[in-house]
């Protein structure tokens, strides 16, 4: 009976190693916005089936449960929930969740940087993978940053009058969402807090006069047919939250197995800023073709909102020092970071 060779003794060890290695996992994965959102979109057409291939290139299977729309947890709950294991996976909306991710939210606390999207993502990801205090705040509550950050382009003017300079915003009432509402301070006119769901009613019953809002929310949202006149002032593109996952969950995967949910969340990434700047192309196509009035501040105007404004990035970052979180750091970190990306702020909020 012949014997077998080395190499195919060898080679059976490794097929019989891997075999042993192959692992099945199952991952509960929420959000509490529901699928027609793109931020929860993209969980279903890219991130989960790139993980499920690249885990079976690992040698592993991975068996994902989708719970969105509030299934498991609403929008801003989606970290508690993560964190008490009723989701190994989810977004983590640092927009919705201020006290616990507080760094996080330090786009919205610097407007006038960038109306960049690709941009602001690059900094706030690459501040996420090489500075270890950006990732305390996960940390502290029991989840680990993944990827795939979700990015919100710039943020416009949109009002049922017409606007061409800082005047005739004199007394006006403007709605604006969370910290958003700081870029109001010094422009003469009243912010209101505000959200996406109640803007379009409550500007046709004359709550307020206008609202600041991105394109790609307005055009579904369908803000030109009560605010018609679209300023677009530059006031930023943000970065809102990213996929996390909970802390114990992860730690238990091998490490090709932490790299396959990676490479997922990189092109779920990739995926999400194509489709945004399709949307926001879209969006002002739409609007325009809906009847609505689109024009650029000049850049007098801009400049004469910046530089009224309060630096509230500055009492946030020292409200964060002040609680042991890097708030300061963070401030600096990001403000460099978007300056040698080529980011001509019109005010350097970090250095004031």
């Amino acid at each position: 009976m012949k014997r077998p060779s080395l190499a195919a003794l060898a080679a059976a060890t490794l097929l019989t190693a891997g075999a042993a290695s192959a692992e099945s996992f199952s991952a509960t994965i929420a959000a509490g916005h529901p699928p027609v959102f793109r931020w929860v979109k993209m969980l279903s057409e890219v991130f989960i089936p790139v993980a499920t291939e690249e885990m079976k290139k690992a040698g592993h299977e991975i068996a994902f449960t989708e719970q969105y729309g509030g299934a498991i947890a609403g929008v801003g709950e989606e970290l508690e929930a993560i964190e008490a294991g009723l989701a190994e996976l989810g977004t983590c909306q640092a927009l919705f969740d201020p006290a616990k991710l507080g760094p996080q939210n330090v786009t919205y606390y610097t407007p006038f940087v960038s109306a960049d999207a690709r941009a602001v993502l690059s900094a706030v990801h690459g501040l996420h993978r090489n500075e270890p205090r950006m990732r305390e705040a996960y940390a502290e509550n029991g989840v680990v940053y993944v990827g795939a950050p979700i990015a919100i382009d710039d943020y416009l003017l949109m009002t049922n009058f017409p606007v061409g300079s800082m005047a005739d915003l004199q007394g006006r009432k403007i709605a604006a969402p969370g910290a958003a509402i700081n870029w109001l301070s010094g422009t003469g006119a009243v912010g209101v807090a505000g959200n996406l769901t109640t803007y379009y009613n409550e500007i046709k019953a004359g709550v307020y006069d206008g609202v600041l809002v991105f394109a790609s929310a307005a055009l579904p949202g369908k803000l030109f047919e009560v605010a018609p006149y679209v300023t677009k002032l530059g006031l930023g593109a943000q970065y809102a939250g990213a996929v996390c996952a909970n802390e114990a969950w992860w730690e238990s995967l091998p490490p090709e197995a932490q790299a396959a949910l990676m490479t997922a969340a990189d092109a779920t990434q990739a995926w999400y800023m194509d489709a945004l700047d399709a949307a926001v192309t879209a969006a002002f196509a739409g609007m325009e073709a809906g009847g609505a009035k689109i024009a650029e501040a000049s850049p007098e105007m801009r400049a004469a909102w910046a530089a009224g404004m309060d630096n509230a990035a500055k009492t946030w970052a020292a409200g964060l020092d002040g609680q042991g979180k890097p708030g300061s750091l963070i401030l600096s970190a990001y403000m460099d970071a978007m300056r040698a990306a080529g980011a001509e702020p019109l005010r350097d909020w970090d250095k004031e």
